[in-house]
C-alpha cells in the first residue's frame, strides 16, 4: 500500500526553498487585492455576515422572525420543530410561511451600547451599563425610602445628572471582537466562562470600583493572584458562539487567516457550492486554527479537528491547490488537476493521483495525454484516465520489481521485460492473485486479479505507449520499440444487461412493494418518482436524476417529457410518457416548488424553473441546481431490491426490458432506437433480446439502387421501393444474385463480366455506366468523399483544387441521390449503421434487388421533388 498523496504540499521544505509561507501569503494578497474580491466585507478580522446574505445567510426564513437559523436548516430552532409537526400532519409550507409568529431574540446578538456610556456595553436586559444600572437601582430605592412615595424617580433627570464613563477598550481575550463591560476587561459572556472556569488568576477589583470612576483621572487597578494564568486564559479562551453572523479571526497566524478569508469570498463566486458551510462550522475551525497554532490550512490534521469543521477544511484545500499550484508544479508532484483545465468532471472531486507511477518518464507521458485530452477533447468521466492510471501503476509496479534498475531508466527495457509483465498479469488472473499496485480504497486490500481486469490493464498500457509512440516520445525516451509493440490488447468478453425476469418485473411493479420504497424514503427525495420514471420511459438513470423541474408539457393535448441526452449529445429531447407518470411528475413539481419556497421564501421564476432540478439534492445546494447523486440512489435501490429478490438486479435493467417489450409489441428497431434515444440501430439491437429480431431486421429493409458516377446522370434511382406500385417493381427489377457480380463500392451490371467474361474496360468500374450503388455501400462511398476531399484541399493551388472538385463531382452527385433515395423511405440511419459487406449478406434484399435506370425514367411520377417531400414529412415526425 503506498502513502496517500498529499493534499498541499508542506508550507516550508528544504528542499524547495521557494514554497515558505511568504510566498503563498503573497499570493492570497494578491488576489485580494484585485477589484472584485469583496474587501469591505472579508478583508477584515472579524466578518460579520449579513443576516440575508446570499450565500452566508443565517436569519430564520419565517418573515420578520429575528432568530438565527440551525446549522444546514433554514428555521430557527422553535420554527424548525413546528414545521417538522406541520409536515408530519400534511401541512403546506406556503400556510406555514404564512401562519408562524416571528419571534424576538432570546439574548442579544450584540449588546447594545450603553444609552450614557458610548462604548460601554449594557448590562443584561438594562439599556444601562453595569455601573449604572447599580446606581438607577440605589436612586430608586432612595426615592421609595425618603419619599414614601409610590412609583420610580424622573428617568430623564437621572440620565441629566449622570457622566459617561471612559470605555474599557476591547475584551482581553485574544479572539474575542466584543467590548469589555468592566476595568478587568472582559465581556459579558467571558466574564460568566471566566467563572464558570474558576476563575485562573483570580482576578478582581477593589470594593466599591464603581465610585473610583467619578475621578477619571485616577485610574482602577485590578488585582491579580496570578497574572499569568489569567493571560493565559485569555489567549486561549475561544470567542462566544453567537449566531449573529460573525466570524472572529482574531489570534490566527497570517497565513491561515488569509486562507480562510479567500476561501469564503471564493465560495460566492461559484455557481454551484462547495458544501454546506455553516458560519458557526468557519468558527469552529479559525477557533481549531488557533489553538493548534498552525501555520495554513494545509498542516491541520482532521483526528485534531472536530468533524464538521473538517468537511470546510476539505473543500478549502481544493479551492487552495489550484491558487497554490501550477500545471507544473502538479506534474512534479505526481497529480492532475482537471480545474487546471478547466474541466470539472461529473461526481469527481478534480484531482487525480499519478503518484503510485513512479518511473518519472512513465508518470509524465501518462501526464501529459491525460493534459492533451483535457484541452482537446475532455471526457464526460474519468473513466478513460482510470483505465491507463491503472494499467500504467500495475506496469510500474511490476517494472520496480522485475525491471533492471527498477525500471527507472527506460534504455534499458526490451521486449522480453513487457513478455514478463504479460505474463505475470495473465497467471495472476488464472489464480486469483492479488494485483502489485496498490487499490484505490486507503486501508482495504486488493480485490485478486481477474481477466476482465487484465484486459483494463492491458488497454490502458497499449494506449499510453502506443500514443507516445505516434507523437516521437519514445525516440525521445530511447525506449525500444519491442517493449511497445509486445502490449496484447486487451479482449474483452461481450456482454449486456438481461431484461427483467417475469418474477422480479412483477416485484418492482407491485403497488405493495412500491409503496415500501415510497416509505423508505424518509425526506421525500422523490425516489419513487425516479424508479417510475426510469422503467416507464426507459431512459438511463442519469438523465432522470438530472431533470430539470420544466420537463414536461403538453403537445396537442399529449403528455410529453423533456430530457436531456448529453451521453449522445442530444439536448432537450423529448418521448410521449403515460398520464400515470405525467400526474407524478406534476406533483412532485409542487413539492420541488415547496422546498425553494422554503429556502428562498419565493416561488421560482420562469427561468429559475428551466434550471433548479426535479429532484434537488439536500446538501450542498443552495441554488437548487444539482439533483440527487447516482451513489444516493442507487444505495436506496439495493436496500429496497434486495429485500424484493435474491436475483442481482441493477437498474438499467429496465432499459432493455422496455426496449423487448416494445418490439413484442409490434415495434421495429426503427422505433426502439428513437424512443430510447440511441445511436443507431445497432445498439438498438443490443438491447433488444428476442431471437427474432433479425428477420424483422431484414423485412424492414427495402432495395434502393441509383447509377454510379459513370453513368450520363449520376444518382439517378434505379430501384425506390415505396414510391412505386408492385406492378412497375416487378415489371423492372432485375435479380442481381443471377445477372449481376460484385464490384468495388456497388454492382456490375454488364452481362458479359457477369457470365465470366473479360471487362474490356479493365475494372474502370467507377467511370462505367453498367455499375450501380446501394444502400449498403453508403459508408463506403462517405469514406471516398472524405478522401477526395483531403486531397483537393491539400493540393496547395487553387486551380488543381477547383480541377479535383470538378473531377469528382459525378461521384458527388451520385452519392447525394443515393442518401436522397434511402431518406425517402426511410432507411438512410440503417445504411449509415450497417458495418462492411460480408461474401454472405449479397444474398440480402437490401444488395439483391435493382432497377434499370432507363426504365425507371419513363415513370412520370417518379422524380427528385417526391423523394424530397418524403423525407421532409419524416423528419417532422415527433419522436
Amino acid at each position: 500500500m503506498t502513502e496517500p498523496v498529499r493534499t498541499l504540499l508542506p508550507v516550508i521544505t528544504p528542499d524547495q526553498p521557494s514554497r515558505t509561507t511568504g510566498d503563498r501569503l503573497e499570493i492570497l494578497h494578491a488576489l485580494m487585492q484585485a477589484p472584485g474580491f469583496d474587501a469591505g466585507l472579508f478583508r477584515r478580522d472579524v466578518i460579520r455576515i449579513p443576516q440575508d446574505h446570499e450565500a452566508y445567510g443565517w436569519g430564520c426564513r419565517v418573515p420578520q422572525c429575528e432568530r438565527a437559523q440551525e446549522p444546514c436548516r433554514s428555521f430557527c430552532a422553535n420554527h424548525e420543530t413546528e414545521w417538522r409537526a406541520k409536515r408530519k400532519a400534511g401541512g403546506l409550507l406556503a400556510d406555514f410561511m404564512r401562519t408562524a409568529e416571528p419571534l424576538k431574540p432570546v439574548s442579544h446578538y450584540q449588546p447594545e451600547d450603553c444609552t450614557i456610556c458610548p462604548d460601554i456595553p449594557a448590562w443584561a436586559s438594562s439599556p444601562l451599563c453595569f455601573v449604572h444600572t447599580q446606581r438607577w437601582r440605589a436612586a430608586k430605592g432612595v426615592w421609595k425610602r425618603r419619599k414614601g412615595l409610590p412609583g420610580e424617580p424622573d428617568y430623564e433627570k437621572f440620565l441629566a445628572s449622570q457622566q459617561p464613563f471612559v470605555p474599557f477598550g476591547e475584551c482581553q481575550v485574544l479572539a474575542c471582537p466584543d467590548l469589555a463591560e468592566n476595568p478587568v476587561g472582559l465581556c459579558q459572556r467571558h466574564h460568566r466562562r471566566y467563572s464558570r472556569a474558576g476563575s485562573p488568576g483570580n482576578v478582581h477589583l477593589p470594593h466599591q470600583w464603581g465610585r473610583w470612576l467619578a475621578d477619571r483621572d485616577k485610574p482602577i487597578p485590578v488585582l491579580y493572584d496570578d497574572e499569568l494564568a489569567f493571560r493565559t486564559w485569555c489567549k486561549e479562551a475561544d470567542p462566544a458562539h453567537r449566531m449573529d453572523g460573525k466570524v472572529s479571526l482574531l489570534g490566527l497566524k497570517p497565513l491561515a487567516k488569509a486562507e480562510i478569508q479567500w476561501c469564503m469570498f471564493q465560495r460566492t463566486q461559484m455557481k454551484v457550492e462547495a458544501g454546506h458551510w455553516p458560519l458557526p462550522w468557519i468558527q469552529y475551525l479559525a477557533d481549531d486554527c488557533r489553538n493548534l497554532k498552525v501555520n495554513s490550512l494545509a498542516d491541520l490534521h482532521p483526528d485534531q479537528m472536530r468533524n464538521f469543521p473538517a468537511l470546510v477544511v476539505k473543500a478549502m484545500l481544493r479551492m487552495l491547490r489550484l491558487i497554490y499550484f501550477s500545471r507544473e508544479d502538479t506534474k512534479d508532484a505526481g497529480y492532475i488537476e482537471t480545474d487546471h483545465f478547466g474541466v470539472k468532471l461529473s461526481s469527481h472531486g478534480g484531482q487525480i493521483d499519478l503518484s503510485n507511477i513512479s518511473q518519472r518518464w512513465l508518470r509524465d507521458l501518462v501526464w501529459d495525454q491525460m493534459a492533451h485530452r483535457l484541452l482537446t477533447n475532455p471526457p464526460r468521466s474519468t473513466q478513460p484516465f482510470d483505465l491507463v492510471r491503472r494499467g500504467a501503476a500495475e506496469l510500474s509496479a511490476f517494472l520496480e520489481i522485475q525491471g533492471p534498475e527498477g525500471g527507472h531508466d527506460p534504455r534499458l527495457l526490451e521486449g522480453r521485460h513487457m513478455v514478463d509483465f504479460v505474463t505475470d498479469q495473465r497467471h495472476r488472473a488464472q489464480n486469483g492473485i492479488r494485483p502489485l499496485a496498490a487499490s484505490r480504497r486507503r486501508g482495504q486490500d486488493n480485490d485478486p486479479v481477474t481477466a476482465g481486469m487484465v484486459c483494463g490493464y492491458f488497454d490502458g498500457v497499449r494506449r499510453t505507449l502506443r500514443k507516445a509512440l505516434e507523437d516521437g516520445d519514445l525516440e525521445r525516451l530511447g525506449l525500444d520499440r519491442a517493449f511497445v509493440l509486445a502490449v496484447p490488447p486487451g479482449k474483452r468478453a461481450k456482454g449486456r444487461r438481461r431484461p427483467f425476469p417475469d418474477d422480479v418485473a412483477r416485484a418492482v411493479a407491485n403497488e405493495t412493494n412500491l409503496q415500501a420504497l415510497d416509505r423508505q424514503d424518509v425526506e421525500d427525495r422523490g425516489l419513487r418518482d425516479i424508479w417510475e420514471a426510469l422503467v416507464i420511459t426507459g431512459r438511463r438513470c442519469s438523465e432522470v436524476l438530472k431533470l430539470r423541474l420544466e420537463c414536461i408539457g403538453r403537445l396537442g393535448g399529449l403528455p410529453m417529457f423533456w430530457y436531456d441526452a448529453t451521453k449522445v449529445g442530444n439536448l432537450d429531447e423529448a418521448i410521449r410518457i403515460s398520464e400515470r407518470l405525467y400526474k407524478r411528475i406534476e406533483a412532485r413539481q409542487a413539492i420541488t416548488i415547496d422546498r425553494f419556497l422554503e429556502r428562498e421564501g419565493r416561488v421560482p421564476t420562469g427561468e429559475e424553473r428551466r434550471q433548479i432540478a426535479l429532484f434537488p439534492a439536500r446538501n450542498s445546494n443552495r441554488n437548487h441546481i444539482k439533483g440527487i447523486s447516482y451513489g444516493w440512489f442507487n444505495r436506496q435501490f439495493r436496500d429496497w431490491i434486495d429485500s424484493l429478490t435474491d436475483i442481482h438486479v441493477v437498474t438499467h435493467q429496465a432499459r432493455h426490458t422496455l426496449a423487448t417489450n416494445l418490439l413484442k409489441a409490434g415495434a421495429n428497431l426503427s422505433h426502439v432506437k428513437r424512443y430510447l434515444g440511441q445511436v443507431s440501430e445497432a445498439m438498438a439491437e443490443h438491447y433488444v433480446h428476442l431471437a427474432s429480431t433479425d428477420q424483422k431486421l431484414e423485412d424492414a429493409l427495402n432495395t434502393i439502387w441509383v447509377t454510379g458516377p459513370g453513368a450520363l446522370e449520376p444518382g439517378v434511382v434505379l430501384s425506390g421501393g415505396e414510391p412505386m406500385s408492385r406492378e412497375q417493381a416487378e415489371a423492372m427489377m432485375i435479380d442481381l444474385t443471377r445477372k449481376s457480380t460484385p464490384a468495388e463500392g456497388g454492382f456490375c451490371t454488364f452481362q458479359a463480366v457477369v457470365d465470366g467474361g473479360a471487362c474490356p474496360w479493365k475494372l474502370d468500374c467507377h467511370n462505367c455506366d453498367k455499375f450501380v450503388m446501394s444502400g449498403a455501400d453508403l459508408v463506403y462511398w462517405h469514406r471516398k468523399r472524405e478522401h477526395w476531399r483531403t486531397l483537393a484541399e491539400r493540393a496547395g493551388n487553387p486551380k488543381v483544387t477547383d480541377y479535383l472538385h470538378q473531377l469528382f463531382e459525378p461521384t458527388a452527385r451520385a452519392i447525394d441521390g443515393l442518401e436522397k433515395a434511402l431518406a425517402a423511405v426511410g432507411l438512410l440511419d440503417e445504411a449509415l449503421a450497417l458495418d462492411l459487406r460480408r461474401p454472405q449478406d449479397y444474398f440480402g434484399r437490401v444488395w439483391a434487388t435493382a432497377f434499370r435506370a432507363n426504365e425507371l425514367a419513363q415513370i412520370e411520377d417518379l422524380g427528385e421533388t417526391d423523394f424530397d417531400d418524403e423525407y421532409d414529412n419524416d423528419h417532422e415526425v415527433a419522436p
